[in-house]
């Protein structure tokens, strides 16, 4: 039987304990090139930063899915790498190439990173937040969110993305207390631009943590579960009823179970999660978010349909947020989504 919704929102819903069928819906990335209207707000802006930072154009880029699909949640248009870029980081984005940063790879650098966050660079995420905010419906969620530790970490070592993050792996085998400098200087880092985005009006937050598979089991707690409970208890003891999703991309079983105790109230699961083990350990403990291949979203049809099916029937019973289980990818074609929201909300 399904709990009586304590707020509105069933996304917001599920993060406080209801369960519903049919199961809210966001996707992440879900503000992205696959629409023509985002498409068209990009080449206004000019590059990418610039619609990030750009308050009325990121606000607009952040509704038009939720105008489009009528989804549960908004997550604010922004990047993981504002952090960095706060923090003094020089930072762009070339077409086709991902993001470049001027690498903070020894203990000079890392000392050299200034302790406060530029306004500059974190104020207009503010401000889009409150104008999306005050423009969404009241059953719509907000979501803020930042970069994890770890994987904020990755970028900055190696100065941009690599295929298994072996720069920052490497520092962090040969210079723990180096590398544990700046883990540290970024869980401060992060719980400010929480703070920060809750008080602009977010109810939840998401914290990404891309590259946790790349861990051995004592990395991964050292450097994901760690960094992530600091980051709770300061966020949960400034705002208490804010709600957090974690999203350890890759993690083992025993591992979730590790990111459950930090006291989130949701975790994201990529497609390649055992959802029926997951439903059984933490169905009712916690929100079990995703966990669709964006890929299946790429193939449409009877897959889409037929994958769509096993996840609402593995779940059923659980707390559980539809999601993807990685951001969705530019090619996606707009019927294939319209197709998910559709079967998604459908009662079993």
């Amino acid at each position: 039987m399904n709990l009586p919704p304590a707020s509105p929102s069933p996304f917001l819903s599920v993060l406080d304990g209801a369960l519903l069928d049919p199961p809210p819906l966001w996707m992440m990335r879900q503000a992205g090139r696959y629409l023509p209207e985002y498409r068209q707000v990009r080449e206004t802006a000019g590059d990418f930063l610039t619609l990030c930072y750009t308050p009325a154009l990121a606000a607009e880029v952040t509704l038009q899915p939720i105008r489009r699909f009528g989804f549960d949640a908004a997550i604010i248009f922004s990047d993981i790498l504002v952090v960095p870029h706060a923090l003094g980081v020089d930072l762009s984005f070339a077409a086709g190439e991902g993001p470049r940063l001027r690498p903070v790879a020894d203990a000079a650098a890392i000392a050299a990173l200034p302790d406060t966050l530029n306004p500059a660079r974190v104020e207009p995420v503010y401000a889009a937040i409150s104008q999306v905010k005050a423009a969404l419906p009241r059953e719509v969620g907000l979501i803020g969110f930042c970069g994890a530790p770890w994987t904020v970490a990755t970028y900055m070592v190696a100065g941009q993305g690599t295929d298994d993050q072996a720069p920052a792996r490497l520092l962090a085998l040969r210079e723990e207390e180096t590398f544990a400098r700046l883990i540290d200087h970024l869980v401060e880092a992060s719980i400010a631009h929480l703070k920060g985005q809750v008080a602009a009006g977010a109810d939840a937050v998401q914290i990404f943590d891309t590259w946790a598979g790349v861990l051995d089991p004592r990395s991964f707690e050292r450097w994901c579960v760690g960094p992530l409970g600091r980051i709770v208890s300061a966020l949960k003891a400034a705002y208490p009823k804010v709600r957090i999703i974690a999203f350890p991309k890759g993690a083992s079983l025993e591992g979730l179970e590790k990111i459950v105790a930090t006291g989130v109230d949701g975790i994201g699961l990529d497609w390649t999660a055992d959802r029926v083990a997951l439903a059984r350990r933490f169905g009712t403990r916690v929100a079990l978010q995703g966990n669709l291949d964006p890929l299946c979203l790429i193939a449409g049809g009877a897959a889409l349909d037929a994958e769509i099916g096993r996840i609402r029937e593995d779940l059923a019973g659980a707390r559980h947020i539809f999601n993807l289980g990685h951001g969705i990818k530019p090619e996606t074609t707009i019927a294939h989504v319209e197709r998910l929201v559709e079967k998604v909300r459908e009662k079993l």
